[in-house]
């Protein structure tokens, strides 16, 4: 699946992923989401920033620890502690960041430390997203 389109939104405590080509439901005006999770995780390759897997920690541990193994089994040693898992209450833009841009998870792996914690950043529970595009709109009504 292209991460391209993906796009993680953070709503009452938990991390919705969507598929942005999905239409969204005449009904309800909702997309259909792909994951709920309370954390997200997050796996890219340290040297060159490409996410590898994202979703549930618990999915993503187990995924990377395959892979390494099977890495250092091939003696690939390199390659396997290349391998990096980040996971928790990551803010939501920092996350749609890292599947939209190349190579952008290695600049924030790098500002990990300094990041604000995900859930605690979300501004009245709207995401990022919701709050640029919520106020173009009203500014578009006021004009």
């Amino acid at each position: 699946m292209d991460s391209q389109h993906l796009r993680y939104q953070l709503r009452a405590g938990h991390y919705y992923l969507y598929d942005m080509r999905d239409e969204p439901s005449a009904i309800t005006g909702e997309r259909r989401f792909r994951l709920k999770t309370e954390l997200v995780a997050i796996a890219f390759d340290l040297a060159t920033g490409q996410v590898c897997q994202h979703g549930h920690p618990t999915r993503i541990h187990a995924w990377a620890l395959g892979v390494r193994r099977k890495l250092r089994t091939a003696g690939d040693w390199e390659a396997a502690d290349s391998l990096i898992v980040v996971s928790g209450p990551l803010p939501e833009d920092e996350i749609n960041k890292c599947l939209r841009i190349r190579g952008y998870c290695r600049w924030m792996f790098q500002r990990l430390a300094t990041l604000p914690h995900g859930k605690l950043h979300a501004h009245q529970g709207r995401s990022a997203w919701q709050r640029a595009h919520g106020d173009a709109a009203r500014q578009r009504r006021a004009a």
